[in-house]
């Protein structure tokens, strides 16, 4: 698992830093992964191919089976049960 850092504006570390510097550590960073392209080590030529994980945030809990009111697919096999259960 490689873990590469990405900057954000909500960094607290890098919302106050110079201009100057933050174009300083960008230089320092691509350098770094142009020269990990041709690394012999697996690893380090991973980091560069890395992509992050999509967002989570999206991803729906598990429904409370108690409070929930239930999806598509449950009401759709509850009423064929309710109609079978009355046919027989």
């Amino acid at each position: 698992m490689c873990i590469r850092t990405v900057m954000t504006y909500a960094c607290p570390a890098f919302a106050h830093a110079a201009p100057k510097a933050l174009h300083r550590l960008q230089d320092a960073s691509k350098r770094f992964f142009d020269i990990a392209g041709s690394h012999p080590n697996a690893l380090l030529r991973a980091s560069v191919d890395y992509q992050p994980p999509p967002p989570t945030h999206f991803i729906r809990r598990p429904r409370n089976v108690l409070i929930d009111p239930p999806d598509a697919l449950t009401a759709a096999v509850d009423s064929l049960n309710d109609v079978n259960e009355t046919h027989d």
